[in-house]
């Protein structure tokens, strides 16, 4: 008998620093314009995720200020996690038909059933299959990164990171017709995926400023565009030393409470580098006339179909096991790609 039928659902909770655990709750029951929702695949996110599980955040600070699911402050215990595919498994009143048995996306904490608002859910498009559909949010945050550099036909870009969303990046970049296509992390494979997914070429994070610009032939007039998306604070100070003349810099990761230490006084001052913080929640203000979260999402949708980034997929786990998948990430990062929680409702 499932969870679902005896009226419990499993819910994964951070309890405290390098500690989740999986509980049993109450199922809810969706009331009017809501749907339950049983849930196939969730993915984590390892950059965001693990500076919750490692106490890396500031305690107060919002879960996340633009999903409804998340906007309570940053306290043990709490749910997490943001990438969910599920069914529709029953309808609130005023919920038509037509979505029972709808495969949908949701911005939701791990958990194997839940309730939302028909707002809330996002119909996955038809066929698609739930392992790349579950990269949503992900894909949604690289395009998000790439619209916000703005790459222009022959440009010289640097991607400073390549964990799943640093490889999503380079895959979307990949299909401009730039000059030059760099890519940095210190772990080999994911430099080897970073080929695949389109970088021209791709170093260790060991290389150093000049040795990464002279052997990608860019010591004349440096990078014209770097996204720093490598989780890494101190790599800002990186991007700055290889950013050319006017070049431009987005600032895709979030560090947490971990200190970035720069170096303003040599290079940057004079070569009017503009650094940009890119958060996939909004659109550019420069965008919003044309473009709405709305529509972003719309062509995410052909982005996945086009890369179908469940091939990142290296690790499948039940909820049941989630302190397990989190040890893995905090401690063999290196073995890890994209890591999912396949839910089994007999459980």
């Amino acid at each position: 008998m499932s969870n679902a039928s005896r009226g419990n659902r499993s819910s994964l909770f951070f309890v405290g620093p390098n500690q989740v655990k999986t509980r049993k709750e109450p199922l809810p029951s969706p009331g009017r314009n809501e749907v339950l929702v049983r849930t196939l695949i969730s993915a984590i996110s390892a950059g965001t995720e693990m500076l919750f599980y490692r106490n890396q955040v500031d305690e107060g600070i919002k879960l996340d200020t633009a999903l409804v699911a998340l906007g309570t402050p940053f306290r043990y215990p709490f749910k997490y996690g943001y990438a969910l595919v599920g069914m529709v498994e029953k309808r609130g009143r005023g919920v038509p038909k037509e979505w029972q048995g709808q495969m949908v996306f949701c911005f939701h904490p791990h958990e194997s059933h839940f309730v939302a608002t028909l707002a809330d859910v996002i119909p996955v498009p038809k066929g698609m299959n739930p392992e790349d559909a579950v990269f949503l949010p992900f894909m949604e945050t690289a395009l998000c990164f790439v619209m916000d550099g703005r790459p222009v036909v022959g440009e010289k870009v640097v991607v400073l990171g390549q964990g799943v969303i640093g490889l999503l990046t380079t895959a979307i970049l990949s299909s401009f017709p730039l000059s030059r296509l760099v890519t940095l992390d210190a772990i080999k494979v994911r430099r080897q995926k970073s080929l695949i997914m389109g970088a021209d070429r791709t170093f260790d994070s060991s290389t150093t400023a000049g040795e990464l610009l002279k052997q990608s032939d860019m010591e004349d007039s440096k990078a014209d565009l770097v996204f720093e998306v490598s989780g890494n604070p101190q790599a800002i100070d990186f991007a700055l030393s290889i950013a050319g003349f006017d070049g431009r810099i987005v600032l895709g990761s979030w560090y947490g409470n971990k200190p970035s230490v720069l170096h303003l006084g040599r290079e940057f001052h004079r070569n009017r580098v503009h650094m940009t913080s890119s958060q996939v929640s909004s659109v550019a203000p420069s965008l919003q006339g044309r473009w709405t979260k709305e529509r972003r999402i719309e062509f995410t949708w052909k982005l996945i179909d086009k890369i179908r980034p469940s091939k990142l997929i290296t690790h499948r786990f039940g909820l049941e096991d989630a302190s397990s998948a989190y040890q893995l990430i905090d401690t063999r990062s290196e073995e890890v790609g994209q890591l999912v929680f396949i839910y089994d409702v007999e459980q």
